[in-house]
């Protein structure tokens, strides 16, 4: 008798889950070390935080290394996951300055809310919230960091329309993401279970920077650009993936 497939988990319960096994890190720390050099981080900056938040995933570049980060700014950190970024604005902003990060699912902020505690960061917060409705006020960060989630969000332009929001005038937006080039491949191409979710919410490059524009943000620039080609690609996705880093202003 042929068993039943069983039904693949919602992105946001298979997210939670890694958040809240103990066993179930992203990646194993040699693994996460050198995944996260290829990235762009070095070895000083992955020696200063706490190797947990590494583990929990890396995203697809460093945005902070793109940040022009000032003693004093108050970041946000969209999508902040285990806090990797958050930690490491954290002690580039200094004493004076402030991160907070965002993530939507409760789990996880509670193992960066921990992680934050064992490594005795004191001006980082982590709150939940979606990013197309921020628990932020008006005009209240100087800077904006994200990497590699706003590509999974379809509204991406309710997603910039709130961080054009909490960004004060002058703010900048740096962005490490990911981009569909050209049209998608048919839902059911060998290869693509692990991509569907992501593939209903992918966007060209073009569309992402039409949304940008249209929340308000100026001087947008594309710092680099790559094919992605992580270790999940399958031939199918081959060179229609984008990696993209971008600063924009308000």
């Amino acid at each position: 008798m042929r068993s039943k497939k069983q039904p693949k988990k919602p992105l946001g319960e298979r997210y939670a889950q890694v958040a809240s096994d103990a066993n179930a890190a992203h990646l194993a720390r040699g693994d996460a070390f050198a995944s996260a050099q290829a990235l762009g981080y070095s070895q000083q900056e992955l020696a200063s935080v706490p190797h947990e938040a590494m583990e929990m995933g890396l995203g697809c570049g460093n945005p902070t290394a793109l940040a022009d980060l000032r003693e004093g700014d108050v970041v946000l950190d969209l999508g902040s996951g285990g806090g990797l970024d958050v930690f490491l604005a954290a002690r580039r902003v200094g004493a004076k300055g402030r991160v907070i990060g965002i993530d939507a699912t409760p789990e996880m902020v509670e193992k960066a809310r921990a992680f934050a505690a064992k490594g005795g960061y004191k001006n980082v917060e982590f709150r939940v919230g979606r990013m197309e409705q921020l628990p932020i006020a008006d005009a209240a960060v100087d800077v904006i960091i994200s990497n590699c989630v706003i590509n999974h969000a379809r509204d991406k332009a309710a997603v910039f329309k709130e961080a054009f929001r909490v960004l004060r005038a002058g703010g900048r937006m740096f962005i490490s993401d990911l981009t569909l080039e050209g049209p998608p491949p048919q839902a059911d191409s060998p290869g693509l279970e692990i991509w569907s979710d992501w593939l209903a919410a992918a966007s060209g490059k073009q569309e992402y920077l039409r949304a940008m524009r249209a929340a308000g943000f100026q001087n947008i620039s594309i710092l680099a650009e790559s094919p992605y080609s992580g270790p999940a690609v399958c031939k199918t996705l081959e060179g229609k993936i984008v990696s993209l880093h971008l600063k924009a202003c308000k």
